[in-house]
C-alpha cells in the first residue's frame, strides 16, 4: 500500500491519574457515594488543525509550534494533523521548497516523519497523534479525511493520501512526481473533481477501500450559502455511515471577525449561514437539520475543532485559537482502546460532547430504566409506560484560558459558570428514503426543550459535581441531548428565550482593540452540547 508511518509511540491507554479519579466521581446519584466505576477514561482532542504546510496558515504557525500549542500548553490527548489537500510550498519549519509538492508528499516528506522522531525521542509520551487532511470537496465545502492502514495499528496512509488526492482534487499534475502521474493516469483516465457526484464517488472511494479505517467529517456545513443540502447529508451518511458520521456543529476560527469565519452577507436570506453562540446553525437552531436527522434515528455527532491556521498574525489579522485553547472535544475511550482505532471506535460510538471555552470539564449524562442504562451515543430500550431517568452530571474548571489582551499570555482569572442548561427531545420516525419528499424536510416539528435547568436545580457534591434528574415516561421513540450555556436566557443580540441569536461581526478599526473585543465576544457566549441517547419504545 505504499510508504506507512508510525505516527504514535504509546497509545491513549495511558492517560492522566487525573482522568482516572474522575471517573469514580462520576458515578453517584448525588455527588456523594460512587457507584462502581466503569473502565476506561475520558480524553480530550480536535480533529481539525493547520500547520504552514497549509496555503492560508503562516510560517510561524510550525508543526513543532502547533503540537506545544495542543499538547504542552494545553494538554489534549490527541489530536490530527489536517492540512488542505492542496500544495505544501514549506517545510514542517516554514523554510520554502525548491518547488510546491502535492500535500500527499509534505506529509510523507516532513509532517509524519516529524512526528515520529519527536516521540521517538520521548516527545509528547502517551499522546495520539495522526496526519489527515482537509478535502476542498467538489461541489460543496471542506471535509476531514483520515485514511489508515495497517492491523491493530493504524497509520496514516500517504499512498492513500496521494492517490486521493491525484483523483479527487484539481491539483496540477506537476505536483506529483512523474512516475505517480503514469499510474494514476492508467488507473484515472478521467479525475473526479467538480461535481456534488464527484464527492459522492470520493466518499465510496473511501469506503471500498479502507471500509473500517477512514472517516469523512462533515467541516464548517453552512460557512458558505448554498454548498450543502440536508439532502446532502443524508445522501453521505446512506452511502458510508460508518465513515459519514460527524458534523463538525461548533466550529473553528472563533477569533475572525465573523465568528467562524462565516462571512457571506448579513441579510435575512444568509441567516442558515452564521453561527449562533459560535456554533453552526445545523446543530444550534432547535428544531433544526441536526435533530431532522437525528430524528430519523441517524448516528450523526456532533464535534468542536479549533480550525487553528494561526491565531493573529505579524498583519494584525486574526484567526482561530489554538488546539485545546477555547474548543475541545470530550471523547470515552473504554478500557483496551488504543491507538487510532481505538479512537475511530469511540468517535462513532458518539459518547462524546463539545465545549467552548471550558464552560465543562465533565459531563455524564445516562438515561435509565430498570437496571439498564444507556450513555450518550447509545440506545435505551424499554417497555411503554416505564419511567425513564435522566441524569445529568457535570463539572466545571476553577478558571479557564481567557486572557487579556489577548494572546498575551496573562490569564484573566474568568471563572466558567453554566448558567441553565437545556434537555431537548425530539422524535423519532422512520429514515427518509431517497427520492421522496421527506428526504428534503429539514426540520423535526417534535423537537422542543424539555426541561431548563438552572443553578436552583442541581445540586453539588463533594466531588465538585453538579447533578440534577428528571424522570420521563417512555411512550414512543425519542433522543434526548443537552446543551448548556453561561448566558442568561435573554440577553441582548446573544440570546432571545433561552436560543442563541445569530452572532455579529466586530467592527472595531484598532487591531488590538478589535482583537480584544473578539476574545471578550467569544468567552462572554459559551456553549457546550451533548450526543444524544436514544429511547427506543419496545
Amino acid at each position: 500500500m505504499g510508504s506507512r508511518f508510525f505516527l504514535s509511540a504509546v497509545s491513549l491507554a495511558a492517560v492522566s491519574v487525573v482522568s482516572a479519579v474522575a471517573l469514580v466521581a462520576c458515578g453517584g446519584s448525588d455527588g456523594g457515594s460512587a457507584t462502581p466505576a466503569e473502565q476506561g477514561t475520558w480524553t480530550t482532542g480536535d480533529l481539525h488543525v493547520h500547520t504552514v504546510q497549509s496555503d492560508d496558515s503562516r510560517t510561524t504557525q510550525t508543526l513543532d509550534f502547533v503540537l506545544g500549542k495542543a499538547f504542552t500548553t494545553h494538554g489534549l490527548d490527541w489530536m490530527a494533523v489536517t492540512n488542505h489537500l492542496r500544495s505544501s510550498k514549506y517545510d514542517n519549519n516554514g523554510n520554502l521548497l525548491t518547488a510546491p509538492v502535492a500535500f500527499a508528499y509534505g506529509m510523507e516528506s516532513y509532517e509524519a516523519p516529524r512526528i515520529k522522531a519527536l516521540q521517538a525521542a520521548g516527545s509528547y509520551t502517551g499522546k495520539l497523534i495522526f496526519s489527515g487532511f482537509e478535502w476542498d470537496a467538489p461541489a460543496h465545502d471542506h471535509i476531514g479525511i483520515g485514511i489508515f492502514d495497517g492491523g491493530a495499528t493504524l497509520t496514516s496512509s500517504a499512498s492513500a493520501f496521494k492517490e486521493f488526492q491525484y483523483a479527487f482534487t484539481t491539483g496540477a499534475e506537476s505536483l506529483f512526481t512523474a512516475d505517480d502521474v503514469t499510474r494514476f493516469k492508467a488507473q484515472y483516465p478521467q479525475r473526479f473533481n467538480t461535481t456534488a457526484a464527484d464527492t459522492l464517488k470520493g466518499i465510496s472511494w473511501l469506503k471500498e477501500r479502507y471500509p473500517d479505517t477512514s472517516y469523512a467529517l462533515i467541516n464548517h456545513p453552512s460557512r458558505n450559502p448554498g454548498k450543502y443540502t440536508i439532502a446532502d447529508f443524508r445522501q453521505m451518511n446512506d452511502l458510508a455511515p460508518k465513515i459519514v458520521f460527524a458534523i463538525e456543529g461548533m466550529v473553528g476560527n472563533q477569533m475572525e471577525p465573523d465568528r467562524g469565519g462565516y462571512t457571506s452577507a448579513y441579510i435575512d436570506a444568509n441567516l442558515p449561514n452564521r453561527t449562533y453562540g459560535g456554533t453552526d446553525a445545523v446543530v444550534a437552531q432547535l428544531g433544526g437539520v441536526w435533530d431532522a436527522l437525528l430524528g430519523e434515528g441517524r448516528r450523526i455527532w456532533n464535534v468542536a475543532n479549533s480550525d487553528s491556521h494561526f491565531e493573529i498574525d505579524a498583519a494584525g489579522n486574526s484567526s482561530g485559537y489554538y488546539p485545546g485553547e477555547y474548543a475541545k472535544n470530550f471523547v470515552w475511550m473504554p478500557k483496551g482502546s488504543t491507538g487510532v482505532a481505538g479512537l475511530l471506535d469511540s468517535l462513532r460510538s458518539g459518547r462524546s460532547f463539545g465545549v467552548f471555552g471550558d464552560l465543562i470539564s465533565a459531563l455524564d449524562f445516562t438515561a435509565g430504566s430498570g437496571s439498564d442504562t444507556a450513555h450518550m451515543g447509545q440506545e435505551l430500550s424499554t417497555a411503554a409506560g416505564r419511567t425513564v431517568t435522566l441524569t445529568i452530571r457535570f463539572k466545571s474548571p476553577p478558571v479557564n484560558n481567557y486572557q487579556r489582551p489577548v494572546n498575551s499570555g496573562n490569564l484573566g482569572n474568568m471563572v466558567p459558570k453554566v448558567h441553565h442548561l437545556d434537555l431537548i427531545v425530539g422524535d423519532v420516525g422512520a429514515k427518509a428514503a431517497p427520492g421522496t419528499e421527506a428526504y428534503n424536510v429539514a426540520t423535526n416539528a417534535s423537537t422542543r426543550v424539555l426541561k431548563r435547568f438552572t443553578s436552583a436545580d442541581w445540586k453539588q457534591g463533594a466531588d465538585g459535581y453538579y447533578t440534577v434528574t428528571t424522570t420521563v415516561t417512555a411512550g414512543k421513540n425519542q433522543y434526548f441531548r443537552l446543551r448548556g450555556t453561561n448566558l442568561a436566557e435573554d440577553v441582548a443580540g446573544q440570546t432571545a428565550g433561552g436560543e442563541p441569536l445569530p452572532d455579529q461581526k466586530i467592527t472595531t478599526t484598532d487591531n488590538a482593540t478589535r482583537h480584544d473585543q473578539i476574545n471578550d465576544r467569544n468567552y462572554g457566549s459559551l456553549w457546550f452540547y451533548s450526543n444524544p441517547i436514544f429511547v427506543t419504545v419496545k
